[in-house]
């Protein structure tokens, strides 16, 4: 029998005393119920080693990861990978979305093979963990005039018949809504069950709502590279923040987002926030900038970005955790994860007090956090 005991519990978007977690060998969840102080005290001793006051969430779901320590998601291969798989699951992430930034279409076409040829490749059928790789995001080519860390020679209009033509390795793609053909393309990709963002924008409020209408349904990094708050002249980010179509993803590091505007997003959205790394190929500690001083990705991980929203920000543990896990599973119509529940993948993270991720399991099998 494959289970999981702890002290405590994030269930049905509160957070509940001592609970057991049983899973069968497909990596389903089997039954989820709640337990005396004593058992979960002893079973989380005698199956992982933890102390009796960790908590049970579910597994981390971050939609933009560019790159993490010496390896760049453009360039990945074989052994990267699995590489990125243990680093990923030592943060508590369990799914993920490989992500390219703008790039000349041949070059982002040889990325997503090598993507396309990771997720035909099961690693999940191993003995032992890895994660799941939902497929890529592709943040540009087609954005629009807030360009930010792109290389602005690589952001060109939108072309359909590339759209027409992307493989079903992709997931989510990140455009302008003030683009040439924007609805054209929300349309095009939307009837892939490709999902579509808008981001790296400055467009009108009405250029929003249409792509909105149109099927777009996420903003990408909330407040970074777009158009923002003024109280007589409209931006995509106050167009996000009122919008309830709308999910927002955010970047937590505390240098992208100051703290008082993670405070706002969420208090203004807290069902519809999603926490992202948007992590890059970085050997450094902090943040990455380019020689002018734009920000250029990070090197947070999941893990710290919940902790940065609980201790930093104001933002209730609840939902820090749905914005790392339920919120992102919704906004990319992934009804088997996000939550605890009869049915869904045991992809599930056991936290410490100091939130802290000591243990992941993804789709059933353990991975115990190492400080590689």
């Amino acid at each position: 029998m494959n289970q999981l005991s702890a002290a405590s519990a994030l269930l049905d978007g509160e957070i509940v005393g001592p609970t057991r977690v049983t899973w069968n060998d497909d990596g389903m969840i089997t039954n989820v119920e709640s337990i005396s102080r004593n058992n979960a005290q002893t079973e989380a001793a005698k199956e992982s080693g933890t102390i009796a006051n960790h908590m049970i969430v579910p597994g981390f779901i971050d939609i933009q990861v560019n790159g993490i320590r010496n390896i760049n998601i453009a360039s990945a291969k074989n052994d990267d990978w699995n590489r990125l798989d243990q680093l990923l699951l030592n943060t508590g992430v369990t799914s993920w979305c490989p992500t390219l930034v703008s790039a000349p279409l041949t070059s982002l076409e040889a990325s997503l093979q090598s993507i396309a040829t990771r997720m035909q490749s099961n690693p999940a059928s191993s003995a032992a963990a890895t994660t799941c790789v939902l497929g890529a995001h592709l943040e540009g080519p087609f954005l629009g005039d807030a360009h930010g860390a792109h290389q602005r020679s690589s952001i060109i209009p939108i072309d359909l018949d590339w759209i027409d033509q992307l493989p079903s390795c992709v997931q989510l793609m990140t455009l302008g809504a003030e683009q040439g053909n924007a609805v054209e393309a929300i349309h095009a990709l939307r009837k892939q069950s490709i999902f579509v963002s808008i981001g790296h924008s400055r467009a009108s409020d009405e250029q929003i709502l249409i792509a909105t209408t149109a099927g777009a349904n996420i903003v990408t990094h909330l407040f970074n590279a777009m158009s923002g708050v003024h109280h007589r002249q409209e931006g995509l980010a106050l167009f996000a923040l009122t919008s309830d179509d709308l999910f927002a993803s955010i970047i937590v590091d505390l240098e992208h987002v100051s703290a008082r505007a993670v405070q706002l997003a969420f208090l203004a959205k807290p069902h519809r926030m999603i926490l992202v790394t948007d992590s890059v190929r970085s050997e450094g500690a902090t943040a990455p900038r380019l020689e002018d001083g734009t920000l250029a990705g990070s090197v947070l991980t999941m893990d710290r970005a919940i902790r940065n929203a609980v201790t930093s920000c104001s933002v209730p543990l609840v939902e820090a955790l749905n914005a790392a896990s339920f919120n992102p599973a919704i906004a990319l119509g992934l009804h088997d994860r996000g939550q605890i529940a009869l049915g869904k993948r045991a992809d599930l993270v056991l936290l410490s007090t100091n939130l802290e991720v000591t243990t992941t399991i993804s789709n059933g099998i353990h991975h115990s956090n190492s400080s590689d």
